[in-house]
């Protein structure tokens, strides 16, 4: 766990009941939980990073289309996780 300077987050009671059950049923904390789903996902410009790393390291040139190709799969990868979800 981090140890920087606790903060609150404001929500409403059901997501907050709902964080509470799902930390117990992982056998953590609802800060750690929380902490867990940041360093899960990607921000934009880390994805961004990522797929030039990737371009190159597959001796691709990082052009528009490259890029938008990128993004596009992004998109479906988290459509796919949202209906997964659901």
């Amino acid at each position: 766990m981090s140890s920087s300077k606790p903060t609150s987050v404001k929500t409403t009671e059901a997501v907050r009941d709902r964080l509470r059950i799902l930390a117990q049923e992982s056998g953590t904390t609802i800060t750690e939980l929380l902490e867990q789903l940041a360093q899960s996902r990607l921000t934009e410009a880390e994805q961004e990073q990522r797929a030039m790393e990737a371009a190159a390291e597959l001796g691709l040139e990082y052009t528009d289309g490259l890029q938008q190709a990128g993004r596009s799969a992004w998109e479906r990868i988290r459509a796919h996780q949202e209906g997964a979800a659901a």
